[in-house]
């Protein structure tokens, strides 16, 4: 089942919103933002395996990394800096 994520764009710095298939933790996948169409790269985890550092929309609202009722956690950077 799809999991709803909101976050912000690490391009245009928009909130989006995202559907999350918790299957694919642990699997970085590309998604464009809705907002301005540029490539971002989507990294989810089922909070067994942890996630880098934290997203451009968490280091800038300077909130603690966040997870669903579920435990999972998503982490976007932008593609060319990957």
């Amino acid at each position: 089942m799809l999991e709803s994520w909101k976050d912000y764009c690490p391009y245009c710095g928009e909130r989006i919103e995202l559907l999350i298939d918790p299957s694919l933790a642990g699997e970085p996948y590309v998604e464009d933002c809705e907002v301005c169409c540029r490539p971002m790269r989507v990294s989810v985890s089922d909070g067994d395996t942890p996630l880098g550092a934290d997203s451009w929309a968490q280091a800038i609202d300077e909130l603690p990394a966040s997870a669903s009722e579920s435990g999972l956690q998503v982490q976007l950077q932008r593609e060319d800096e990957v």
